[in-house]
């Protein structure tokens, strides 16, 4: 069956930055005496929204995070991201193969930085309005409720929808939602590719995807 609407996840399949973002917080969650790996941030919060990203935090360091943590954070990430950062490899060919079909992005991150991702890569005009943020919503990913409104204002059935995510968060999240989901192995972050395609397997993926080109197959 061909997808009625694609819907993507962000980091991690449209943009190639889930290693900067968490070299980012590694370095500001140490900053704050809370020694932390870029390994830690990758198994402990890719995919979460900031709300539950706080609440792991939390739990961990024992007390509330300093209330300048958040504005800190993102003063390094500007900086960090600033260097340069570019689309997951083979997104912008694929965007360009699907013509008139419905598609949106539903994904954790900040709709500021999102918008400016866009611009920064030329593919705003890929997705206009649809563009769905659970940052600020107290359920995020591995809930299904930002898939779901993703495919209300697209107007299509999620059970018509293919969502393609790279984190098992992410893909239990669209699983929820009644989507086929694609598990997306081909972004930076991912260097041991088989071993994340398993892993993505047991959180329940439909199909899983090296590279955009396989992705094709399926959308």
């Amino acid at each position: 069956m061909i997808p009625a609407a694609i819907i993507f996840d962000f980091d991690g399949v449209i943009a190639d930055s889930e290693v900067r973002a968490n070299r980012t917080l590694a370095e500001s969650l140490t900053a704050i005496g809370l020694p932390t790996t870029y390994e830690d941030c990758l198994r402990d919060y890719c995919g979460h929204n900031w709300q539950e990203t706080e609440r792991r935090i939390v739990a961990r360091f024992g007390q509330p995070l300093p209330s300048d943590f958040r504005e800190q954070h993102r003063a390094r990430a500007r900086e960090r991201f600033a260097e340069g950062f570019a689309p997951v490899p083979g997104a912008p060919a694929f965007l360009d193969t699907l013509d008139a079909r419905p598609r949106a992005i539903a994904s954790s991150s900040s709709p500021d930085y999102i918008a400016m991702s866009l611009g920064r890569f030329g593919l705003g005009h890929h997705f206009g309005a649809h563009v769905y943020s659970a940052d600020g919503w107290d359920r995020g990913k591995p809930f299904p409720d930002i898939y779901l409104a993703a495919a209300k204002g697209l107007g299509v059935d999620p059970a018509n929808c293919l969502a393609i995510e790279d984190s098992p968060i992410g893909a239990r999240a669209a699983i929820a939602a009644g989507m086929t989901v694609i598990g997306f192995c081909g972004a930076g972050h991912i260097v041991d590719r088989a071993t994340h395609g398993e892993m993505l397997r047991r959180a329940g993926v439909h199909h899983v995807a090296m590279t955009f080109d396989e992705v094709t197959a399926f959308a």
